[in-house]
């Protein structure tokens, strides 16, 4: 007979074998609960608590009277969570976000079958109509985060001057880079705990640290003279088949830009279809040699010496000899006898280099940097050119005398119209500025430091160039009649320059300029016109001096400035 085995010892063998495996079990949570437990419950809080960046809303760009050139509205990120979208709804949800959000519906597939991702942003800058009304659809693993949208509401106004904000949120171009810091503001963080399924946690804990918003920008650009400055440069431009061109207006009492105007100008709505070239502001980055403008320096440098007066009379012949060349003036004509005043109103290359000889080489240099010449402006203009001025010791010649009428050195448009704003505000250099202030959250406006002035020449040469001027405007053979204005007084000067372009190595085509200011007798405003490469005609007195005009008629009626009779007064 076989024997059973004894109970008893199975049941202690059983018992030793429990016993093993529950004081592993015990091990293993006295480890958890005690031993490791702060590096699990830190693993568990990492899982379960997520930061999220709370966006700052930039700070908007305004004219001077507060009306907005560049914006920031509310808007939608569209994302998807591919680790949750079931793979029969891939294609429905595919084909539905292509047509609301006009994308690809191949690109929006390819994202949905990486599986193994959990954030994939499909769309940015979506506004929160659609983006609720896709929501509503209740596709799992289709998302919405909260976000802002820079907008510009007036297209290319102010465009190379403004810049434009990337997609990341950083300004990249003009004002929205140059002050980039101040607008942007500072980022929130948050941190919330969600579960499994991507939901948060109700009633569980969170952090806060609210963004900061970035401050308004606010310039003393008038919008609509902006306008009407791109208006009017930008017909001319094409009207001529010119390259590029360029408009300034600018507050003579102040220094401050009301317009800078650039065409072509760039689009910031679809700055991106943009050629880099093309999207800075033209009116302080490009360079040029201001030709006749740049005589009215040479004018006041014999003035303040003393050796000339405007009365002064000279024989002027069509040529003169200027070490191994011979320069000439635009048009062939026999000696004559004209006063300096005549000179200049005339624009006579050799009348200005005979009235420039009785200074040293010294002193006219002295007087291109005071008026500015061979540095930056002052005025913290993005993508701002400081020119070229060499050292008077390094002029050839020849140089010594094509420099007197603008030939052989290079400013941008603002250096040039700093240099009309000096002369009209009776010889005080105020350093240009285009920011009137910033305002924070509460519209409170903390007004821009004045720009710098600093007195280059006397009151009494300022009004001498001025009446100068006026007869280059209103004189019977002024080269700047076609700037006239009805009713005011305008003191001006035509430029006509051969333009060196690096393309053919030397120099093709011309610049062709006017710039001036009014009312002469008690100026307000001065304004700018620079044409780049006209392929019709070629003449500022011609091209430029009629967009001057219009630009100017167009600025004094909207800042109301009355008309003060055309007829000079001025000795």
């Amino acid at each position: 007979m076989l024997r059973l085995g004894d109970p008893s010892r199975r049941i202690n063998v059983a018992l030793v074998v429990m016993a093993f495996v529950l004081s592993l079990f015990a091990g293993r949570l006295v480890q958890l609960q005690g031993l490791d437990s702060r590096s699990f419950q830190a693993k568990a809080a990492q899982q379960r608590v997520q930061p999220e960046t709370l966006p700052a809303r930039r700070g908007s760009i305004t004219d001077v009277n507060g009306h907005e050139l560049a914006l920031t509205s509310e808007a939608r990120e569209i994302y998807l969570d591919p680790h949750e979208v079931r793979v029969s709804q891939r294609d429905l949800i595919a084909t539905t976000l292509a047509a609301e959000l006009g994308r690809p519906k191949e690109e929006i597939a390819a994202k949905l079958a990486q599986a193994d991702k959990r954030y994939l942003v499909v769309a940015k800058d979506v506004d929160p109509l659609r983006a609720r009304k896709i929501m509503g659809l209740g596709f799992r693993g289709v998302g919405s985060k909260a976000t802002y949208r820079r907008l510009y509401p007036g297209g290319t106004l102010a465009g190379g001057l403004v810049g434009f904000v990337g997609d990341e949120g950083f300004g990249l171009e003009g004002l929205e880079q140059a002050y980039n810091k101040l607008l942007a503001g500072q980022d929130g963080q948050q941190s919330i705990e969600i579960g499994r399924d991507g939901q948060r946690i109700p009633m569980t804990r969170s952090t806060r640290v609210a963004p900061v918003p970035g401050r308004e920008l606010r310039l003393t650009i008038d919008r609509y003279i902006q306008w009407a400055a791109q208006q009017a440069i930008a017909k001319q431009v094409k009207a001529t088949g010119a390259r590029s061109g360029s408009v300034i207006v600018m507050d003579t009492r102040t220094g401050q830009i009301i317009a800078m105007a650039n065409a072509p100008e760039v689009d910031l709505r679809s700055w991106q279809k943009v050629t880099a070239e093309q999207r800075g502001n033209r009116a302080a980055a490009e360079v040029f040699e201001p030709g006749s403008t740049n005589k009215v320096i040479t004018a006041a440098a014999a003035l303040e010496a003393g050796v000339v007066a405007p009365g002064t009379i000279f024989r002027v012949p069509d040529n003169i000899q200027c070490a191994d060349r011979t320069l000439r003036d635009a048009h062939p004509h026999p000696p004559e006898q004209m006063t300096y005043a005549e000179i200049l109103g005339e624009s006579s290359n050799v009348g200005t280099i005979l009235a420039g000889q009785k200074i040293t080489n010294q002193r006219l240099y002295d007087m291109f940097r005071s008026f500015g010449f061979g540095a930056k402006s002052g005025g913290a203009l993005p993508g701002e050119e400081a020119g070229l001025l060499p050292k008077w010791q390094d002029w050839s010649g020849s140089q010594r005398c094509t420099i007197m009428y603008g030939q052989g050195i290079s400013v941008t448009a603002l250096q040039l119209a700093s240099v009309y704003q000096t002369i009209a505000n009776g010889g005080v250099r105020i350093a240009p500025s285009i920011v009137a202030g910033t305002t924070d959250q509460h519209d409170r406006l903390t007004p821009a430091a004045p720009g710098k002035p600093t007195r280059v020449i006397s009151a009494l040469t300022a009004r001498q160039l001025t009446a100068m001027l006026e007869g280059a405007v209103s004189g019977q053979d002024g080269t700047g009649n076609a700037a006239a204005i009805d009713g005011y007084r305008v003191a001006g000067k035509t430029g006509t320059a051969m333009r060196y372009d690096q393309k053919c190595a030397g120099y093709c085509g011309y610049t062709a300029t006017f710039v001036g200011f009014t009312p002469a007798e008690a100026p307000r405003l001065m304004a700018l016109a620079v044409i780049q490469d006209p392929k019709k005609d070629h003449y500022g007195g011609t091209i430029a001096a009629p967009v001057f005009k219009d630009v100017m008629t167009f600025a004094l009626k909207t800042k109301k400035i009355p008309p003060t009779g055309s007829t000079s007064v001025l000795p």
